[in-house]
């Protein structure tokens, strides 16, 4: 089973609790205006295939109990096309770069409370992008812009201190500059947006 399609399942578990979270006034003693936090998907980096070595830091602030915008700090790498749908092709040996690309990116997102703990999120990423060949040597520099579009639900505990947000989103790439040989090929088959994104996004509030 594929970390997407494990944190399909626990986001999926989680959304089906009891929703019972009360919705913040900036008045309320428990509320706070910043957080700290991360991604579960650095779970991820204990797969024994396609291992991202993905590390991720968020840091929020909250404009209106509603309207929170914040940063993101991301770096991960990958060896398969991001648009390949879930399936029989997903990570198959065929579709496997002739190496594999590693991303630095910083991302802006903005988000948006509709009921309680209901929210749909941007998330705008720039990524600086290096190719590297099956031996490990380096063969370009690229960029990458990767936005993500969310809808998910946040859970509160221990008085507003901690949250996590399953969530379920779709990928897009808008901008790409051209990739080397091989790798374009593979990536070029595939859309440049993905459905399903799984999330499931953690922090601590302050």
């Amino acid at each position: 089973m594929t970390i997407r399609i494990t944190l399909i399942f626990v986001v999926l578990v989680s959304m089906t609790k009891c929703l019972n979270a009360q919705t913040i006034k900036e008045t309320d003693s428990i509320y706070k205006k910043y957080f700290i936090g991360s991604t579960f998907f650095m779970l991820g980096n204990f797969a024994e295939k396609n291992k991202p070595d993905f590390v991720q830091l968020n840091f929020g602030y909250r404009i209106t109990p509603k309207d929170v915008v914040s940063i993101e700090l991301i770096t991960w790498k990958y060896a398969w096309s991001l648009g390949i749908p879930y399936g029989d092709t997903l990570e198959a040996p065929e579709e496997e770069f002739p190496g594999y690309i590693r991303e630095y990116g910083i991302a802006f997102a903005y988000q948006r409370f509709f009921y309680k703990g209901f929210y749909g999120a941007i998330h705008v990423m720039n990524a600086r992008q290096t190719f590297v060949d099956e031996n490990g040597d380096k063969i370009k520099n690229g960029y990458q812009m990767f936005n993500t579009y969310r809808l998910g639900y946040q859970f509160r505990f221990f008085k507003n201190k901690f949250f996590i947000e399953p969530s379920i989103g779709m990928t897009h790439r808008p901008i790409r500059t051209k990739m080397p040989s091989g790798f374009a090929e593979l990536d070029d088959k595939w859309p440049r947006y993905f459905i399903g994104e799984p999330g499931l996004h953690f922090g601590f509030n302050f």
